[in-house]
C-alpha cells in the first residue's frame, strides 16, 4: 500500500515521518484482512485491490446470515512483527526529538495532549487522505463498501483496544482533546457508536505533510509579524516583561491598547519572549462573516498547529454578546493569548476572565529609536532630521514602520534620498481615514512670520507648541501629571473677536508641529437628539487620537457653553453634554483648540481643565498696516499710490480686523484681475466701502473718495 519510509536520517521531510506511522497503520490492515479472509499467515497483494466484492455489505444472503456473528470481532490479536515496527519507529522519534528535530506527529500530540491512542486514531483516520488504496481496505473492514473512511469500531480495533473500553471510547467525547482540537472530526454522530466516520480536516493532514500555509479562508484575517522591533528601554520595554511573565505563568491577557496602538506590538514581543512566534486574528474582519466563531476557531488550530501565540483584537464592542460568541472558543484557550482593544475588559465577555493589564503609549525616546530602526531597513540612509521629525508623530510601531516604508518608496520613486519632508508627508498619507467625513482637512502652508500678533501672543502660541513638543518627556518621564485619569492631550482656547487671527494661529501651530489641522464641522456634530452629539463627538477625539491629528472646534461657545439651570429634560441632557465633554476632553491624548468670540460664555470648569488660553486682541494701526501689507503679498502688481505711507494711512482710517482686511484686498485683487491692470488705492477704498456695507456699520461717504488716498 504506503511506501515504507525511513525518516531516520537527518534529511527526513515532514512527510516521511507520517509516511512512517502510515506503514505500521498498514501492517495492522493488511493483518486485520488476512484474519478475515482467513489467511493468518500472509496477505496476497491482490487482496488488497478486486477481487474484493463489489457488492460487499450491500445485501446478505441466507447462507451468509447464518454466519455473521462468525467473523472476527474486537481488536486484533498481538503480533510480534507490528509492535517490533511501532517500537523502531518510537526509537527513531525519539532520537530526532532529543535532537532538538521532533517530528510533526510527536510535536502534534505534545501540543493537543494526545496519548499514543490518540495519535494512533488521527493517523488512522487521515490514511485514505494519503493514500487512495486505504479506503478500498476500510470498506471491506467496515463491511460497507459505501464507508471508506474509519469508523470508531474499526479504528479500536486497529489499535488493538476493545471496543467496550470505556477509557478509549472517552477519546472521541466532544470536549477530548481529538474532536475539541479541531483535530478529528465525526460528521455523522446519528449513527450508532462504533460505525460513526472519522475525519480529519484537510489543514491537520497539510501540517503533517509540512505544508503550513494558512487556509485561503483566513489569509485576509491572520497576519504574522516579519520581523520583531527594537523597542528600547522605558515604559513599554516594561510591559513587554511584565506581559512576558503572565504568559509564561499560562495567564490569558486582555492587554488594553495605548491611543497610537502600541498593544500589538508589545504582545508580539512578550510572545517572542515566551518562545512563541504571534499569530494576529483581526476580528474587526468579521464582522460580515456569516460563522464568526467558525473563524476564531480555525485560527486558534492555526496557532496550535504551528506553536504560536495568538493575539486577538481589537475587542471593542457595545453589543456584548456579539462579543461573547467571538471569544467564547477562546475561553481556557490552551495557547498564550493576548487580547486587545481600547476599551475596558466587560466581565460579561468570557466566562474566564483574563489577566487585565494596561499597554503604555510609547515615550518619545522610544519612537526615535523605532524611527532610526525602520528608516535604515526600509531607506538605508538614515538622517537625525528626517527621524526627529518622525519622532514627532505620535504613532504606535505598526503605523511607524507603515510610514517608514511609505516614505522609502516615495524617495525611490523620485531618485532622492529618504528626508524630513518625505517622511513628513508619508506620515500625513496615512493620517485621516474616518477623520476626513467628520472634520475639514486643513493642511497648513503657514509659518510664524504669517501671523500679526502682539509679542505677547505670539509667544503664548509658541508656548503651545512647546508643550506638545515636550509633552512625552514633562508629563511621563517627570510625571508632572500623576492621577486623575487625565490623558497627555493639550488643550487651548483661543478667545477674541472676529477676524483676529485665531483659525490662522492654529494653522500655523499645526504646521509647526507637522501635523494636520481637522476643523470639526459643528453643523455635523451638534444633533437634536438626545446623546447624540456625545456620539459624534466621541468618534471625533477617537480618530483624532489614532491619526495623531491637531482638532479645531471653532465657535466652540456651541458646545462648550456654560451649563444652565434645569428647567426641563432638555435642559438636563444639555449640561450631560456639557459635563462629558470636560470629561472626555481631560482624557484626550491629542492637541484640541477651541475658539470663541464670546470668552464670557465658556463654562468655568471647562476653563480651570485648559492648559493655555490665548487672547487675541484687535490689532492697532501699525498691526493693521502690516496686515494690509503682509495680505498684498509679494505676487501682486501694486500701483504707485499703494506704498508703505498710503497704508498707514489706510490702517488709521479704518478699524477693521485682520479677517476683513484679508476680504478687502482679495476683493481688490479681483476688480483689478478683471481690467488687467495693477491694484490701486481706489481699488483698495472700494473694497473697504463693501466690506463695511458688508458688515452693516456705518459708511461715512466722506471717507471714500473716488480716488486718491483715504
Amino acid at each position: 500500500m504506503t511506501a515504507t519510509a525511513h525518516p531516520g536520517a537527518p534529511t527526513a521531510t515532514a512527510a516521511d515521518w507520517l509516511l512512517a506511522r502510515l506503514a505500521v497503520i498498514e501492517a495492522r490492515v493488511r493483518r486485520a484482512i488476512a484474519l478475515r479472509t482467513g489467511c493468518e499467515e500472509s496477505v496476497p497483494a491482490e487482496l488488497l485491490e478486486p477481487p474484493f466484492d463489489p457488492f460487499q455489505g450491500l445485501y446478505i444472503s441466507d447462507d451468509m446470515a447464518s454466519h455473521l456473528l462468525d467473523a472476527p470481532a474486537g481488536p486484533l490479536p498481538s503480533a510480534t512483527a507490528d509492535d517490533a515496527l511501532a517500537a523502531a519507529l518510537r526509537a527513531r522519534e525519539d532520537a530526532a526529538a532529543v535532537a532538538g528535530a521532533a517530528p510533526p506527529p510527536r510535536r502534534l500530540a505534545e501540543e493537543f495532549g494526545l496519548d499514543a491512542l490518540a495519535l494512533d486514531m488521527v493517523v488512522i483516520a487521515l490514511a485514505p487522505d494519503i493514500d487512495a488504496r486505504f479506503e478500498r481496505c476500510y470498506g471491506y473492514l467496515n463491511d460497507d463498501i459505501t464507508c471508506r473512511h474509519a469508523t470508531i469500531g474499526l479504528a479500536l480495533a486497529l489499535c488493538n483496544v476493545p471496543s467496550a473500553s470505556a477509557t478509549a471510547r472517552r477519546a472521541f467525547a466532544a470536549d477530548a482533546p481529538l474532536r475539541a482540537g479541531g483535530l478529528v472530526e465525526i460528521p455523522d454522530i446519528s449513527r450508532p457508536f462504533l460505525t460513526r466516520s472519522l475525519r480529519v480536516p484537510d489543514r491537520v493532514t497539510a501540517h503533517l505533510l509540512g505544508d503550513d500555509s494558512p487556509p485561503s479562508s483566513l489569509c485576509h484575517l491572520l497576519a504574522l509579524p516579519e520581523r520583531g522591533r527594537p523597542l528600547g528601554e522605558g515604559p513599554v520595554a516594561e510591559a513587554v516583561r511584565h506581559l512576558t511573565r503572565l504568559l509564561a505563568h499560562r495567564h490569558s491577557v486582555h492587554l488594553r491598547d495605548s491611543p497610537d496602538g502600541t498593544a500589538e506590538a508589545v504582545a508580539e514581543a512578550a510572545l517572542r519572549a515566551c518562545g512563541r512566534p504571534a499569530l494576529r486574528l483581526n476580528l474587526a474582519g468579521l464582522a460580515h462573516e456569516t460563522d464568526p466563531a467558525g473563524f476564531v476557531r480555525a485560527a486558534l488550530l492555526e496557532a496550535r498547529l504551528r506553536g504560536h501565540g495568538l493575539i486577538v483584537g481589537p475587542v471593542d464592542s457595545p453589543d456584548a454578546r456579539h462579543i461573547q460568541d467571538l471569544l467564547a472558543p477562546l475561553d481556557g484557550a490552551p495557547v498564550p493569548l493576548v487580547l486587545t482593544g481600547r476599551q475596558p475588559w466587560d466581565a460579561r465577555w468570557t466566562a474566564t476572565p483574563p489577566v487585565l493589564a494596561d499597554c503604555p503609549p510609547l515615550t518619545e525616546p522610544e519612537r526615535t529609536a523605532l524611527w532610526r530602526y525602520e528608516l535604515g531597513a526600509h531607506a538605508g540612509t538614515v538622517t537625525d532630521e528626517a527621524v526627529a521629525v518622525g519622532a514627532r508623530y505620535r504613532l504606535g510601531p505598526g503605523r511607524i514602520r507603515a510610514v517608514a516604508a511609505a516614505a522609502g518608496r516615495q524617495a525611490a520613486a523620485h531618485g532622492t534620498p529618504v528626508d524630513a519632508a518625505a517622511v513628513r508627508d508619508a506620515a500625513r498619507s496615512w493620517n485621516g481615514g474616518a477623520l476626513d467625513r467628520l472634520a475639514r482637512t486643513v493642511r497648513p502652508a503657514v509659518g510664524w512670520n504669517d501671523l500679526v500678533l502682539p509679542e505677547r501672543t505670539h509667544e503664548q502660541l509658541r508656548d503651545l507648541a512647546r508643550r506638545v513638543r515636550h509633552r512625552d518627556r514633562v508629563l511621563g518621564e517627570w510625571r508632572m501629571r500623576p492621577g486623575g485619569g487625565r490623558g497627555r492631550g493639550i488643550t487651548a482656547l483661543f478667545s477674541g473677536g472676529s477676524g483676529t487671527g485665531k483659525t490662522l494661529a492654529a494653522e500655523v501651530v499645526a504646521a509647526d508641529l507637522g501635523l494636520d489641522l481637522y476643523a470639526v464641522d459643528l453643523a455635523t456634530v451638534v444633533d437634536k437628539y438626545i446623546g447624540e452629539t456625545e456620539k459624534h463627538l466621541e468618534r471625533i477625539f477617537t480618530e483624532a487620537e489614532a491619526v495623531d491629528a491637531v482638532l479645531l472646534f471653532d465657535e466652540a461657545d456651541a458646545v462648550f457653553g456654560k451649563r444652565t439651570a434645569t428647567h426641563d429634560a432638555h435642559d438636563r441632557y444639555a449640561n450631560t453634554g456639557t459635563s462629558y465633554l470636560l470629561q472626555r476632553l481631560e482624557s484626550f491624548d491629542g492637541l484640541a483648540l477651541l475658539t470663541t468670540n464670546m470668552h464670557a460664555n465658556i463654562d468655568a470648569a471647562f476653563l480651570r481643565r485648559l492648559d493655555l488660553v490665548v487672547h487675541f486682541p484687535a490689532p492697532d494701526d501699525a498691526r493693521r498696516q502690516a496686515l494690509w501689507d503682509r495680505c498684498l503679498g509679494p505676487a501682486a502688481p501694486r500701483a504707485d499710490d499703494i506704498d508703505q505711507a498710503g497704508l498707514a494711512a489706510l490702517a488709521s482710517a479704518f478699524d477693521l480686523s485682520g479677517g476683513a482686511i484679508r476680504c478687502c484686498v482679495v476683493t481688490a485683487a479681483y476688480r483689478a484681475a478683471d481690467e488687467d491692470r495693477p491694484l490701486t488705492m481706489a481699488d483698495l477704498l472700494a473694497a473697504v466701502r463693501e466690506e463695511f456695507a458688508k458688515l452693516g456699520r456705518y459708511v461715512d461717504e466722506s471717507r471714500f473718495p473716488a480716488g486718491g488716498r483715504a
